[in-house]
C-alpha cells in the first residue's frame, strides 16, 4: 500500500487500524511530513491515541521499523498522553537536536507526566555526552537544565527523581552532590532514585552504600542496589550478589541474576549454575540467558586472544 493511501486510511475513523498498513509509515521521509501532519490534525483524539500507541508497540516488536517523523509531530499534540507516547517512541533516537525539545518539555509542559518522561529521555544524551559521542557543550546544557529541575523544590517529586537519574552519568561534582543529598533525604522515593543513579555513574565509590542497601528490608531498594552493582560491574560485588540469589522477592532475584551476567566471569557463572533450579520459571529462564551471555563473552575473549599479532620475521 502506498504511503498516501495509508495516511488516508488512518485518518478514516471508521476503518480499523491494520498493523501491516501502519508499518508502511516507516517509509515516511521529510517530504511526507506535511501530509502526515495534516492527517494528524484531522484525527480525533481517540484515534490519535490509538495510532501512536500502536506505532510504539510495532517499533518495539521490530527494530527495523521506525516512525520518528510521526513521533516528532506527536510531540506537539495538545494531548498529554499522546506527547508522552511520542517521547517513548523516540527512545532510540540519539539525534542531539532533540535535547532542546526535551528540555523545553521538561521545564514547561503543562503535564507532569510529560515533564517526567522528557527528563528521563534526556538521560541517554547525558551518556552520549559523557562518552564523547556528542559535543561536550551538550553535556553542559544538559547538566545545567537537569540540576535546575532537581534543585527546584516546587517541582513534583517524580520529575525531580527522573532528572536525578538522568544527570547521573555526567561527571559533575554537583551531580554527585545531588545524589548524596537525595540518598540522605527522608523521602524513600528519592532514596530509590539515588541508588539507581549511583549505578549510572559507574563509580566504584558508591559500592559501600550499595553493599549495605542489599540488606535493606525494602525489596525495591534491594532491587535497585543489585541493578546498580551490575552497572558498576566491579567483581568485588559478586559475593554480596551471590548472597541474594535466594532473596525472597522474585524481582530482586531477577535483578541479581542480571547483575551477575553483567559482571561476568567464572565465579558469576558458577553461582548462576548453582541456582539454576529456582522455583520460579521466569528466574530460571533469566539464569539460562545470563549463563549464555557470560559464555558468549568468554568465547569472544578467547577469540581475541587467538588473533595472531604482528610477527617480525627476518630472513637470512
Amino acid at each position: 500500500m502506498e504511503l498516501k493511501d495509508i495516511i488516508k486510511e488512518i485518518t478514516d475513523q471508521d476503518k480499523p487500524l491494520v498493523n501491516t498498513h501502519l508499518a508502511g509509515l516507516s517509509q515516511a521521509t521529510a517530504a511526507d511530513v506535511p501530509s502526515i501532519r495534516a492527517a494528524w490534525r484531522a484525527m480525533e483524539l481517540k484515534r490519535r491515541r490509538q495510532v501512536i500507541t500502536r506505532l510504539v508497540d510495532l517499533a518495539r516488536d521490530s527494530v527495523e521499523l521506525t516512525f520518528d517523523p510521526v513521533y516528532k509531530i506527536a510531540l506537539l499534540d495538545p494531548d498529554a498522553e499522546v506527547r508522552t507516547a511520542a517521547i517513548d517512541g523516540l527512545w532510540e533516537n540519539e539525534n542531539p537536536t532533540l535535547i532542546k525539545t526535551y528540555i523545553r518539555l521538561m521545564e514547561s509542559d503543562p503535564s507532569a507526566d510529560v515533564q517526567a518522561a522528557a527528563a528521563s529521555a534526556l538521560g541517554k544524551f547525558a551518556v552520549l555526552a559523557e562518552c564523547g559521542q556528542i559535543r561536550h557543550d551538550y553535556g553542559k546544557t544538559l547538566g545545567a537544565a537537569l540540576l535546575a529541575i532537581i534543585n527546584d523544590g516546587s517541582r513534583p517529586v517524580e520529575i525531580r527523581r527522573r532528572a536525578l537519574e538522568s544527570v547521573a552519568p555526567l561527571s559533575l561534582p554537583a551531580a554527585r552532590e545531588a545524589i548524596n543529598k537525595a540518598y540522605d533525604s527522608r523521602d524513600e522515593r528519592f532514596v530509590i532514585s539515588a541508588i539507581y543513579a549511583m549505578g549510572r555513574t559507574c563509580d566504584e565509590a558508591w559500592l559501600p552504600i550499595l553493599f549495605k542497601e542489599m540488606d535493606n528490608p525494602n525489596a525495591e531498594i534491594r532491587y535497585e542496589a543489585a541493578g546498580a552493582l551490575g552497572e558498576i560491574g566491579d567483581e568485588s560485588a559478586l559475593a554480596r550478589l551471590i548472597e541474594h540469589t535466594r532473596d525472597p522477592d522474585i524481582e530482586v532475584r531477577l535483578a541479581v541474576v542480571q547483575a551477575l551476567a553483567k559482571i561476568g566471569g567464572k565465579d558469576a557463572k558458577r553461582a548462576l549454575e548453582r541456582i539454576g533450579r529456582d522455583p520460579d520459571e521466569a528466574v530460571r529462564q533469566a539464569i539460562e540467558e545470563a549463563i549464555s551471555e557470560i559464555e558468549t563473552m568468554e568465547d569472544m575473549t578467547l577469540m581475541e586472544m587467538d588473533v595472531p599479532g604482528d610477527t617480525d620475521v627476518s630472513h637470512n
